[in-house]
């Protein structure tokens, strides 16, 4: 059975999307940044303090599908500058360093707002 998860953006009807998806054992968490429901970019031109705020979604979306940060099993980084690695690299050990989740990070060449230096998405197997 699927099982759509939202946070109530406006963005997820206007686009089509949803913040999190579970079927089954499976949750993939769509690629979130640190943006507000109300357009506020969070931690702007910081791009330790948008990853930090994003696992802190990440993991509330994951909590609304059943899972937890310890069933992630694949992170993906994307960077607008590889100079934010360390940075988010640090916000991932922080959430991640015990979990050891198979993890991508790649630049990319922007995000839907120039504020943003990171998205980030995730996906998670739920043993029990």
């Amino acid at each position: 059975m699927r099982r759509n998860i939202s946070s109530g953006t406006r963005w997820e009807k206007s686009v089509g999307y949803s913040r999190a998806v579970r079927i089954g054992p499976h949750v993939w968490v769509a690629g979130t940044t640190a943006m507000e429901a109300d357009g506020q970019v969070v931690g702007e031109g910081d791009a330790y303090a948008q990853a930090a705020f994003i696992f802190r979604k990440i993991e509330a979306a994951l909590k609304q599908a059943g899972a937890e940060l310890r069933d992630v099993v694949r992170t993906r980084m994307y960077l607008v500058s590889l100079d934010d690695e360390a940075a988010v690299g640090r916000a991932h050990a922080e959430v991640f360093r015990e979990i050891r989740p198979a993890a991508t990070m790649i630049q990319i060449a922007g995000l839907v707002d120039v504020r943003l230096r990171v998205e980030i998405e995730v996906e998670a197997y739920v043993q029990s």
